[in-house]
């Protein structure tokens, strides 16, 4: 019996056209699609991840939701990945082909990648197909060359302060910041210290939600949501 590599599939940002071609037809050749769900506020579950599979015209009995709760207490999501881990090594030896989709890149600020390298450490085979992260998409969307010729660029997740900021800028880097939910006022008094830096907003990225400010008023006004992001730039930029 022929066994397959488990493969992670990239989906990208959030815009179904934006996978990649590879990444689209281990979709459609996979006999189960492992995809993460949350449950929201208002106790529903939700999935953008299996939004893009349908809008790809997957079809839904392929697709396994499980349920990954969000939480700085990693403890349940890690226990949701270790179900994952053992429910695609046995679908592996039945000799199905298997797939595991994660937002954006798989193997850029994902979680999922506990899965992989777990897998790996037990000497399954396993596969990573690339995907379009989240502030490159932000970049196409503004229009924004995020960097050029000599420049350089610094991306961090979202615990930064506005003194870290200004190091940065003195350094004359451009920053991608993701996550700001987590940085929302040190985000905001930034702003306030230093209005002349150009900053380039963005949320939920690739979906019909997607957002896109240049204004500082605006931005600083702002709760900022999880799938948000901020790109720095240096005035003389």
């Amino acid at each position: 019996m022929q066994m397959f590599p488990v493969i992670f599939v990239s989906l990208g940002p959030g815009e179904p056209e934006l996978i990649t071609v590879k990444g689209l037809k281990a979709l459609q050749t996979a006999d189960c699609i492992f995809c993460p769900e949350t449950l929201a506020k208002d106790g529903n579950r939700v999935s953008r991840a299996a939004d893009i599979l349908l809008q790809l015209d997957i079809p839904e009995n392929t697709v396994h939701r499980f349920p990954l709760p969000m939480s700085k207490q990693r403890e349940k999501a890690l226990s949701a990945y270790d179900e994952v881990y053992m429910e695609s090594s046995t679908l592996r030896q039945q000799g199905k082909k298997v797939c595991i989709v994660a937002e954006g890149d798989a193997g850029f600020y994902s979680s999922i990648h506990y899965v992989y390298d777990k897998l790996q450490a037990d000497g399954i085979p396993v596969k990573h197909i690339p995907g379009i992260p989240a502030f490159i998409a932000a970049g196409a969307c503004a229009g924004l060359h995020i960097a050029s010729q000599e420049e350089r660029l610094t991306v961090i997740p979202g615990i930064i302060t506005a003194e870290e900021i200004e190091k940065y800028m003195e350094e004359k880097t451009t920053i991608v910041i993701m996550k700001l939910s987590q940085c929302t006022e040190e985000i905001h008094r930034c702003i306030h210290l230093h209005p002349e830096y150009n900053y380039h907003y963005f949320e939920n990225i690739g979906t019909e939600k997607e957002k896109y400010l240049h204004d500082t008023e605006l931005i600083s006004a702002l709760s900022f949501p999880y799938f948000s992001l901020l790109i720095i730039r240096h005035s003389t930029f």
